[in-house]
This record gives C-alpha cells, sequence and structure tokens, in this order.
C-alpha cells in the first residue's frame, strides 16, 4: 500500500510540474521584422542553452554521480532546444509564407507584364500592317497616277501627232495643188 501511495505521489508530483511547465503560447509575429527578432531570441536561446550544457557537463565531471548528473543536464539541454525551436519555427513558417507570397506576387506581377507586352506587341504589329497597307495603297495609288498620266500623255502625243500629221497631210495637198497649178498655168502658156 505503501508503494501505491509512493507512487501516487511521484506521479502527482509529476503532473503538477507539468502543469507548472506548461508551455507559454509563442507569439506569432505579423512582420518581417518581427520575425527576424523572434529568429535572434531563438538563437540567443540555442546559444545559452549550449553554453549551459558546456558548463553544466564540466561540472558533473566533478560528481560522484556523473552519469545521473550529464543525462539530468541533457534533459535540460534538450528542452531548452525544444524551447528555441518552438519560438523559431513560428518565425520560420511566417518568413516562408511571406516569401512565398512575394513569389506569387512577383509570378502575378511577371504574369500582368507579359499580357501587357503581348497585347502592346499585338497592337504594334496591327499598326505596323495597317501602316504597310496604307503604304500598299499609297504606292498603288501613285503608281495607278502615273499610268494614268502616261496614258493622257500618250494620247496627248498621239493627238499632237496626229495633228501634225493633218498638217502635213494638208501642206502636202497645198504643195501638190499649187504645183498643180503652175504646172497647168506652165502648160496654159504652152498651149495657147
Amino acid at each position: 500500500m505503501r508503494a501505491v501511495g509512493g507512487l501516487l505521489a511521484l506521479l502527482m508530483s509529476i503532473s503538477a510540474a507539468a502543469c507548472a511547465d506548461e508551455p507559454v503560447p509563442v507569439p506569432v509575429p505579423q512582420t518581417l521584422e518581427q520575425a527576424a527578432a523572434q529568429r535572434e531570441r531563438a538563437d540567443a536561446l540555442r546559444k545559452q542553452a549550449e553554453e549551459r550544457y558546456q558548463a553544466e557537463q564540466n561540472a558533473c565531471y566533478e560528481k560522484f554521480l556523473m552519469s545521473d548528473c550529464l543525462v539530468a543536464a541533457k534533459k535540460r539541454h534538450s528542452a531548452s532546444l525544444i524551447t528555441a525551436r518552438k519560438l523559431d519555427q513560428p518565425a520560420i513558417d511566417f518568413e516562408r509564407a511571406a516569401r512565398r507570397q512575394d513569389l506569387e506576387s512577383r509570378e502575378a506581377q511577371r504574369a500582368a507584364d507579359n499580357l501587357a507586352r503581348q497585347s502592346e506587341e499585338q497592337g504594334r504589329a496591327q499598326r505596323y500592317r495597317a501602316e504597310q497597307t496604307a503604304k500598299l495603297a499609297e504606292r498603288e495609288a501613285k503608281l495607278a497616277d502615273k499610268a494614268k498620266k502616261a496614258e493622257a500623255g500618250r494620247q496627248r502625243s498621239a493627238a499632237e501627232q496626229a495633228k501634225r500629221q493633218a498638217k502635213l497631210d494638208k501642206r502636202a495637198r497645198q504643195d501638190a495643188e499649187r504645183e498643180a497649178r503652175k504646172a497647168a498655168e506652165a502648160a496654159e502658156p504652152a498651149s495657147k
């Protein structure tokens, strides 16, 4: 009965110790600066735990029950590292989420920039095609105008040539008539 009572007392003391050592809620950082500060505190806790563990180990080597002392020192060291990790983990998670969010926003910005660039390139391509079509239409209009002017020039030239030819024909007829009159006048005195 006494052993059961002792065991019960031991369990109660362990549960009381567990209740006394209930973990304090770790603050979740809200900014990158808070996360960096929290990680620095966790690093400082780790460093203190290492220094304390080294000091406790050195002190344990001077005690008679050295292995029990080393085991207890190791447990305290592990508990300190767990506390530091619990402080560090929310900061790591926050930084990771912030990096992920930053990456996603950069990807979204890059996608928006690509869409804007593509639409701009399509606009430029459409303007270029429109300009080329306008230039081609202008060139064709100039060529048609030149062809029209050339045709008008040929017609004018043909009309002038026909006019000249008509003049030459008229002059040749007049010359022939004059020659015929002269020949008739020259033949008239000879016939008289």
